[in-house]
């Protein structure tokens, strides 16, 4: 498979995607708020802790656009589409973390 989306590179976050993908509307807008909570505060964290990388790549500037063409399944949900802008500006090991979380978390 080739890597066209920002997400592909991460196993986690296409499992993420597809597990998400099959939830009912109301399942995905309580996951979306806990995943923006959790970025939150890991934002905070951060802050107190030293400051950001000002580079997200490339791929997530793409993402983040496209975003705004509701292209995709995930950008049709208002809730969905902030949980991914949001967590798509963490550090690459945040994001990660978040995405092994949803899966280890739905897979269950």
């Amino acid at each position: 498979m080739l890597d066209n989306r920002w997400y592909d590179s991460n196993k986690n976050t296409r499992d993420a995607l597809i597990l998400l993908k099959k939830l009912d509307f109301n399942s995905q807008n309580v996951i979306s708020s806990e995943i923006i909570n959790i970025a939150n505060s890991i934002k905070s964290v951060r802050k107190e802790q030293e400051s950001l990388p000002l580079s997200i790549g490339l791929k997530r500037v793409l993402g983040l656009y496209q975003s705004n063409q509701a292209r995709r399944w995930y950008d049709k949900s208002e809730k969905l589409n902030e949980a991914f802008q949001v967590i798509s500006l963490l550090p690459e090991e945040d994001f990660s973390n978040i995405m092994e979380g949803i899966c280890a978390s739905l897979q269950n």
